[in-house]
């Protein structure tokens, strides 16, 4: 088998594809990452085959667009990155395709998959890394600016979202993609994100079922694994003096609470301005992790150390608490570290995660216009006294280690490979 891999979006999103794929050549597969120049060396140093589908600089300047944290013009900017590009992406997949040889995993968002599956008759399976892609008629997830509707009747429910899919939606993504579907005779599609964006073969969800409960509509075809936990293969490979130094602070002192904002937010002054603050009032030591030192202040305290790279699965365990975006890879590797959380959501699935994190009880959020200092550190001298906390915490961490999601996805896309092919 050859395994196409076709993630959509920064570290975070790319690591798990890089999991699944070096797990798949371990079992002798080939596998082709197809994602920006920036994760090249990444995929060469799992032992992925690597095909571009975007330069640093456009990844660049996706990343520099301070739009592209705002709850409402991101994700209309991010659809739109996305139209532009669905013809090189679908080329991208051309080459290396070879029918009864080549499986798609696609992204949440890699829409050009979706229609390689379409025009090639192709095994494909999509995977969503959070729960928040999921719709129901029951409980729902939660969305930014919008309260939880999960009561409302079922009828009020289905016109929320048929008014999101006409008016926020499908104006963002539906006009190209139908006009390229039209060059290719395929019929035009609406409510993209409601059901066709999910494979009609196989969905993937890695994310754990106490985590996101399955709801009873949710997609037949979906199975899902639990979080696959990125580990130093996905780091940068020059990042040894950064390690170096990191290790001496984390030997030098107590445990320290970590911030982190995101590996593609450039745009955290304020983030980072909060984290000192809170730092400064509860008198720990504090780490901060982030390729952009421009945001940080010109000095820091000599209790706070700043890395540009970390390795979350060797670093979350040696913490006190992790202080982030809310994004579902960290979200999982504080869980399986065992550790609070305090989560600063900005938008796309960030605000459903940090919603389950407070119901888990190992978590609290503070929305950005309420980040501040002293809000961050009463929220963690909260979290770090609860003995109810430390259980729920607990509880999480053992859920995770005694699974493997990375191996029960590869089993997945294995079993539907040979399915389709008449393998099995």
């Amino acid at each position: 088998m050859h395994a196409i891999l076709t993630p959509v979006g920064s570290a975070g999103d790319v690591n798990p594809f890089v999991m699944i794929g070096r797990e798949l050549c371990r079992r002798g597969h080939r596998v082709t990452l197809v994602a920006p120049d920036v994760f090249g060396p990444v995929a060469v140093k799992a032992g992925i085959e690597f095909a571009s589908v975007g330069t640093a600089e456009e990844y660049d300047r996706v990343t520099t667009n301070p739009e592209l944290w705002d709850p409402r013009r991101g994700l209309r900017d991010v659809l739109g990155e996305i139209a532009i590009r669905l013809r090189r992406g679908c080329a991208a997949l051309e080459e290396p395709y070879r029918p009864r040889e080549t499986l798609v995993v696609g992204h949440s968002l890699s829409i050009f998959a979706r229609v390689f599956e379409e025009t090639h008759h192709a095994p494909a399976t999509t995977i969503h890394l959070a729960p928040s892609v999921f719709r129901s008629d029951f409980r729902q997830p939660a969305l930014p600016f919008v309260p939880d509707f999960s009561g409302w009747p079922r009828w009020v429910k289905r016109t929320v979202w048929w008014i999101g899919d006409r008016i926020a939606l499908d104006p963002l993504i539906a006009p190209a993609l139908n006009a390229w579907r039209a060059e290719l005779g395929l019929p035009p599609v609406s409510r993209v994100f409601k059901s066709w964006f999910h494979s009609p073969q196989r969905v993937i969800g890695l994310f754990p079922d106490w985590f996101a409960e399955p709801q009873s509509d949710w997609p037949p075809q979906l199975r899902v694994t639990g979080f696959v936990l990125s580990d130093q293969t996905c780091q940068v490979p020059d990042a040894g003096a950064d390690d170096m130094l990191l290790e001496q602070f984390l030997l030098g002192g107590d445990s320290p609470v970590v911030f982190t904002p995101g590996s593609a937010n450039r745009h955290a002054t304020d983030f980072f301005r909060s984290a000192v603050d809170a730092i400064r009032s509860l008198g720990c030591r504090g780490l901060i992790v982030t390729p952009y030192r421009d945001h940080l202040p010109p000095s820091l305290p000599a209790s706070i150390h700043h890395a540009g790279y970390a390795s979350f699965a060797t670093l979350f365990p040696r913490v006190r608490a992790v202080v982030h975006h809310g994004g579902v890879g960290t979200c999982a590797q504080a869980l399986a570290a065992g550790v609070p959380q305090v989560v600063m959501p900005m938008g796309f699935d960030q605000p459903d995660n940090a919603s389950r994190l407070a119901r888990l009880k190992v978590g609290e959020t503070i929305p950005p216009r309420r980040f501040t200092g002293g809000r961050v550190a009463a929220a963690l001298e909260r979290l770090l006294g609860g003995t109810e906390v430390v259980a729920a915490c607990a509880d999480c961490r053992d859920r995770i280690a005694a699974t493997n999601a990375t191996r029960s996805a590869c089993d997945l896309i294995e079993e539907h490979f040979d399915r389709f092919n008449g393998l099995a």
